[in-house]
């Protein structure tokens, strides 16, 4: 672990636990213990996956970070008037990095999942994605995403990803390959291990645009739309609610939609 400075129904009931909480008037009014913490330490400490094209993502060459979520938790830090550290973490290993207290919020585009919701609690969704494949250029047996769930074909998703139990439940006939670290999928793809990978929206598109033999392989229809929200730890309400509220103003004052726009993720964005 590094730091460094820099089911639709179950979030809408969550939300109105949160749109009561959220008349707390100033913010550290009746803070709970994670607030008292930040507030004592002068330091927010958020979870990100540095290998979340257009989210969190770390440039190989650069080393500095970018994505929505970077310039949003920068934005949170500054709204809570804490000094922003990050604590590399993955979707594997969200829950128990947040269960444990290794960082106050997870802000890199968390899907809020029936399974993560038994462990952890959500604000409202900023974003919103489905599932697609991507796959080569050159590839004979993916032409289509009917093409996916064939016999013979081998279908790779990131460990800890909604992905996972989706395409579980899903695949009838193709095989599921879980990809773990320091296995990529990028790289599974590439050397023809696999036929296809699934992701979502920010990543496909992003690596569309610094990939030139890589193809997107998109749903005919809606396929599994998830809402992406950030995460905290249960038991703390009033976190929960000075969350939610940075994302109510994030919507309302314009710093939500310029960093959608900015990283050319306006299409996929939860408004309101």
């Amino acid at each position: 672990m590094r730091r460094f400075c820099a089911g639709t129904a179950g979030w809408a009931c969550a939300l109105t636990l949160v749109a009561g909480a959220s008349l707390l008037a100033p913010q550290w009014a009746n803070a709970g213990p994670v607030a008292l913490r930040v507030k004592a330490a002068r330091a927010v400490r958020v979870c990100i996956w540095p290998d979340y094209y257009g989210i969190t993502y770390r440039n190989p060459r650069s080393h500095q970070l970018d994505g929505i979520d970077i310039d949003l938790s920068n934005e949170f830090a500054k709204d809570v008037g804490a000094r922003l550290e990050y604590v590399e973490s993955s979707f594997s290993r969200l829950i128990p990095d947040l269960l444990d207290e290794r960082c106050d919020v997870a802000m890199f585009a968390v899907g809020i999942t029936a399974q993560r919701q038994q462990s952890l609690q959500f604000t409202q969704p900023y974003l919103q994605s489905d599932i697609y494949g991507m796959t080569t250029l050159a590839s004979r047996s993916i032409k289509s995403w009917d093409d996916i769930d064939k016999p013979g074909i081998q279908v790779a998703v990131q460990a800890g990803t909604f992905m996972e139990p989706v395409m579980a439940a899903a695949l009838k006939q193709a095989k599921l390959v879980v990809i773990r670290p320091p296995l990529t999928r990028e790289q599974e793809l590439e050397s023809g291990r696999v036929d296809v990978f699934m992701t979502d929206y920010p990543y496909s598109r992003r690596l569309m645009a610094s990939a030139d033999w890589v193809r997107l392989v998109s749903p005919p229809k809606p396929f599994n739309l998830i809402p992406y929200a950030y995460a905290v730890k249960p038991g703390d309400p009033d976190w929960l609610a000075q969350v939610d509220q940075f994302v109510s103003r994030i919507k309302a004052d314009g710093r939500l939609d310029k960093a959608a726009r900015k990283y050319g993720l306006s299409d996929i964005l939860v408004a309101k």
